[in-house]
């Protein structure tokens, strides 16, 4: 439907904006059979750039002055190793575990920082891409761990890392019985509840770990979609002009602290990732 025919109100565009680009017909309906095309093709897309880049970086490094992106890289990858070298005690897990945590550190601040692009260019463009007919069912979301499926995905695998060194550390035999002896001790009648506060400690981590990323990057994503509509206002009056300042104030403003918040929970993500394992190896 075009412009001239119809003009949608706030409502409508910031749920145009957050509805996902889906294999399925039943868009913003929870069903386990439809996949988000969008957040799937992003988060590989940027996934396979940051190996890339990094693979380049490797392959280029020379011993003497580096560049400042090899000189950039090897201090993440120092930071990283000395932050998993204090937490996940096991010399071996931190062979797989440091990498892990430094590529979903590059990884998920590469994503969140698909919301600093402006709301409406790449949807638009997909829009072209479909001859701007019918726009209002065209949808495109670009920023992955905005994506509720995206989030708590990488925050279940997590959890199943966790499973897998806790069992290989303690043995199958050892990891059964701490899951059914900790926290309140080896007692046949403490045993119910020592496993039901094992497995509430279990959801109460993946869920916090997914959801803190997804919320924080979800109101961002808001945030911009209101500022945007500020300029939509038009210039035609004294208060189009203030929106469309407003727009440019407040934009600016929030995208730089928009930096902040993309680092910060790549950075969180990436150190809950570091204690999670690294508990997994304890001993209760």
């Amino acid at each position: 439907m075009s412009a001239e025919q119809h003009t949608i109100t706030a409502g409508e565009y910031i749920v145009h904006h957050l509805t996902q680009w889906t294999s399925g017909p039943r868009a913003g309906v929870v069903d386990f059979g439809i996949i988000d095309i969008d957040s799937i093709f992003f988060s590989v897309l940027l996934g396979v750039i940051a190996c890339f880049v990094l693979w380049r970086v490797a392959k280029n490094m020379t011993s003497g002055k580096p560049g400042r992106m090899q000189a950039a890289v090897e201090f993440l990858v120092e930071f990283v190793d000395e932050q998993a070298r204090g937490i996940v005690r096991n010399a071996k897990s931190r062979e797989f575990v440091a990498p892990l945590a430094f590529i979903s550190f590059i990884w998920i601040v590469m994503m969140n920082a698909m919301d600093l692009l402006p709301v409406d260019l790449l949807p638009r463009l997909w829009q072209m891409v479909h001859g701007g007919e019918n726009p209002e069912h065209v949808y495109l979301r670009v920023v992955p761990t905005a994506d509720l499926s995206i989030a708590l995905g990488m925050s279940v695998t997590i959890l199943l890392l966790s499973l897998y060194y806790g069992i290989k550390i303690k043995g199958i035999g050892g990891w059964v019985h701490e899951l059914f002896t900790a926290p309140f001790g080896n007692h046949f009648l403490l045993w119910p509840l020592n496993f039901a506060m094992q497995i509430l400690e279990y959801l109460a981590k993946t869920l916090s770990h997914g959801m803190r990323l997804f919320g924080n990057l979800y109101a961002e994503e808001i945030l911009f979609m209101i500022i945007a509509l500020m300029g939509a206002a038009g210039l035609g009056s004294l208060v189009g002009w203030s929106l469309f300042l407003g727009n440019v104030v407040f934009g600016f403003l929030w995208s730089a602290f928009s930096m902040l918040i993309i680092v910060l929970q790549g950075f969180i993500f990436m150190m809950l990732t570091l204690v999670y394992i690294g508990q997994a190896h304890d001993h209760h």
